[in-house]
């Protein structure tokens, strides 16, 4: 399965991360976009460099390389998973604009009818996020929240974020056991 990963500026660089780990495990193609603000957030949220997380994908892209195979839909891409997702980013796939990479991969995967998991990581949301979530579900992605379960019992933070990395792959179809799930 050849999935596109999407990194972000919003705060919750550690489940793009942890995807990528586990996407890579599973010897899953991935292709990598990480963009200004994602660089910046991880630097902030991590003791990783850019280019150990660009490790981790088969291939990286910029986000403002907008002839990336990625780009067209006559590439194929099996899945996307925009994580974590900001609410700008959302907004503009929301709207249908295309002004990057990211947002123009996740046009191809809503026009061409592949898995688009958008993973938004804003608290509270005000209705104007609300609407775009709303308008992107109704599109056809995944709108999956930064909300892990507690359920499991999670004994560290690397527990609520494998939690929601284990989510975005079930999302995918893609077996794990990241995470303890229901009445296990």
């Amino acid at each position: 399965m050849h999935v596109v990963v999407a990194i972000t500026g919003a705060s919750g660089i550690a489940y793009g991360v942890r995807l990528l780990e586990a996407l890579k495990a599973v010897n899953s193609e991935t292709s990598l976009i990480l963009s200004e603000d994602g660089e910046k957030v991880l630097k902030l949220e991590t003791d990783s460099t850019p280019a150990q997380v660009r490790k981790l994908a088969t291939r990286s892209h910029s986000n403002a390389d907008m002839a990336a195979p990625i780009a067209s839909g006559s590439r194929s891409f099996d899945a996307m998973a925009i994580c974590p997702c900001s609410m700008s980013t959302a907004a503009k796939i929301a709207a249908g604009i295309s002004d990057n990479l990211i947002t123009r991969a996740a046009s191809v995967a809503l026009k061409e009818r592949r898995k688009l998991v958008i993973v938004p990581r804003e608290t509270p949301m005000s209705s104007i996020h609300l609407r775009n979530l709303a308008a992107l579900a109704e599109a056809g992605a995944i709108v999956l929240p930064a909300a892990p379960a507690f359920y499991g019992k999670p004994g560290s933070v690397d527990d609520l974020v494998d939690f929601i990395a284990g989510r975005v792959l079930d999302s995918l179809g893609i077996g794990n056991k990241l995470y303890r799930r229901w009445a296990e």
